[in-house]
C-alpha cells in the first residue's frame, strides 16, 4: 500500500497525471471515496497523464465515458445511480475491462463481482485540512508493477 498526502487539487491532479503517464491497456482503476473526495477531479488529472485533452467530467448520467484521443483509451465509469443494480445491468463492463483502454471506476464496489482480479484501488479522503490522502492498494501483479512505478516516478509518497 502507498498514500499520498495532497494539499490542493494541483497536487492531487499531480499524482493522477503521473499514473495516468504509466497505465497500459488494460489496466483497471478503481476509485473510491465519499460523494465529492475528488474521484472525478483524480481522473481528469489520469486523463492528462494519458494525454488526453478533451475535457473529463463525471459520467454520473452516462455512466460510461470514453476518452479515445490519448496515447491509451480512457473509460471513465461512475456506477453511482445504479448502485446494487449495477451488475445487473448489461452495459459492457468486461468488453472495457479487457478492452484496448484503461478503465476508471468510481464507485466499483457496486460491480465487485464483476471487476477483474488484478485492480488498482484508491480511495481517496477529504481532510480537515482541506487536503486529500490518496491510498493506492493493489490487488494482483499488474497492478503491484504499476504502484511500484508510481512509487519510483512521484516522490510525494508517504
Amino acid at each position: 500500500m502507498t498514500t499520498y498526502e495532497t494539499t490542493t487539487v494541483d497536487e492531487t491532479q499531480a499524482v493522477a497525471q503521473a499514473l495516468g503517464k504509466l497505465v497500459q491497456p488494460g489496466d483497471v482503476i478503481c476509485l473510491a471515496g465519499d460523494l465529492g473526495a475528488g474521484k472525478t477531479t483524480f481522473t481528469q488529472g489520469l486523463a492528462k497523464g494519458l494525454g488526453i485533452e478533451e475535457p473529463v467530467s463525471s459520467p454520473t448520467f452516462t455512466i460510461i465515458k470514453e476518452y479515445d484521443d490519448g496515447r491509451v483509451p480512457l473509460y471513465h465509469m461512475d456506477i453511482y445511480r445504479l448502485a446494487e443494480a449495477a451488475v445487473q445491468e448489461d452495459l459492457g463492463y468486461e468488453d472495457y475491462f479487457y478492452g484496448a483502454g484503461v478503465s476508471v471506476i468510481e464507485w466499483s464496489e457496486y460491480l465487485a463481482e464483476l471487476l477483474p482480479e488484478d485492480r488498482l484501488v484508491i480511495t481517496i479522503r477529504n481532510r480537515e485540512d482541506g487536503g486529500r490522502t490518496l491510498t493506492f492498494a493493489s490487488t494482483g501483479p499488474v497492478a503491484a508493477a504499476r504502484l511500484k512505478e508510481l512509487s519510483e516516478s512521484c516522490p510525494t509518497s508517504h
